[in-house]
């Protein structure tokens, strides 16, 4: 269960800080601070909901398109929340080819990186045991 919480946690503090990034970046793209913590939110959600049905329907049908999976599923994510929240604005075919990228390099780097920086101390315990 805590393990559970710790991914969550990062992917939460991951996706919000890619977000930022993605706006910073790119002058087509526009993140409501009124509506940002409901954007993370959906964002989030719907990136670790669709993750695992995109590998699994990708493992299956189409293996060629299982090392693209996280960027589909970025992409799904971004559409929702653009469509869901009025936090997200993105708007050019380029935009969203660059936003997902973005955001999907930040994320990934961050949920790679996180976990020892957040998590130092009990990962230390767990080496030294």
């Amino acid at each position: 269960m805590m393990r559970l919480l710790a991914v969550a946690v990062i992917a939460l503090i991951a996706n919000a800080i890619a977000l930022v990034v993605g706006d910073l970046i790119l002058d087509e793209m526009s993140l409501s601070a009124a509506s940002f913590v409901i954007a993370v939110l959906i964002f989030t959600g719907a990136d670790i909901l669709f993750s695992p049905l995109i590998n699994q329907v990708a493992a299956t049908r189409a293996p060629v398109l299982l090392g693209s999976t996280s960027l589909i599923s970025t992409l799904i994510a971004l559409i929702l929340t653009a469509l869901i929240s009025d936090g997200l604005s993105i708007s050019g075919i380029s935009t969203w080819i660059l936003a997902t990228i973005i955001i999907w390099i930040v994320a990934l780097v961050l949920r790679l990186v996180l976990p020892y920086v957040l998590f130092k101390k009990t990962l230390a315990k767990r080496a030294a045991a």
